[in-house]
């Protein structure tokens, strides 16, 4: 991983300190020339009463992955990103371990951004499938 890759993922993960990213433990691990990724652990702070992954915390890992995505690609410091509609695929159950979610651009427009965004086990498996539409807004100077 080269130097501006770190510094990318510090700020990324610096910029989750209070936030909903902190409670879950959600962490930036890699970032490449489309893509960003992130992994959260899956323990009881993210089941449903039955044991399993809950598939709102996996929609807020990927929109969180997908929004820091598009943070990441576009000029933070001129844009501010939202997320407009997330849609989420649930097709595998996680009880333990890891997830990782892989945030990779299918449109990069001026104002809106489409994300596809894997979410996949500790094996490689696919859990779910989601889709992140986002706007990038200009930030009043």
């Amino acid at each position: 991983m080269n130097e501006i890759q770190e510094k990318i993922l510090r700020i990324c993960n610096e910029n989750s300190k209070n936030t909903l990213m902190e409670t879950l433990d959600i962490e930036y691990i890699e970032v490449g020339e489309n893509f960003l990724v992130g992994k959260m652990p899956v323990t009881s702070k993210v089941h449903q009463p039955d044991g399993v992954l809950h598939g709102g915390a996996t929609a807020a890992l990927a929109e969180s992955i997908g929004s820091a995505a598009s943070y990441v690609f576009l000029d933070g410091q001129k844009f501010f990103v939202r997320g407009l509609e997330i849609t989420a695929n649930h097709v595998k159950s996680v009880r333990d371990g890891n997830v990782f979610a892989k945030a990779t651009i299918i449109h990069k427009g001026r104002t809106t951004q489409l994300w596809e965004i894997k979410i996949t086990n500790d094996e490689g498996a696919l859990v779910s499938l989601c889709k992140l539409t986002t706007i990038s807004l200009p930030r009043d100077k």
